[in-house]
């Protein structure tokens, strides 16, 4: 009896974890601008979160700079790929 619980309860968990449903949901395929337009949002996020973190005092000095700096770097990088991207007047 044990035994057939114990099967039972490892049928019932495989079932859950291993169950795809028919209908799945699926978003809407994202287009390489828009990804590039949330990490922008992110990279921003990052820099103020990192500037915060440097007024409260903990970051030091060196880390911060290298890390603003790499930051930046991205953001300019990110910015350039929108711009190639997106015709002229339709970036967000």
């Amino acid at each position: 009896m044990t035994l057939l619980v114990c099967g039972m309860l490892t049928l019932a968990a495989l079932f859950y974890v291993f169950y795809f449903p028919l209908n799945l949901r699926v978003g809407p395929e994202q287009t390489r601008a828009a990804f590039l337009r949330e990490r922008k949002e992110a990279v921003y996020e990052n820099l103020r979160d990192l500037n915060f973190e440097y007024k409260a005092g903990k970051v030091p000095e060196a880390d911060y700079a290298s890390m603003k700096q790499s930051l930046e770097d991205e953001a300019a990088a990110i910015l350039a790929e929108i711009e190639l991207l997106e015709p002229q007047g339709t970036s967000a």
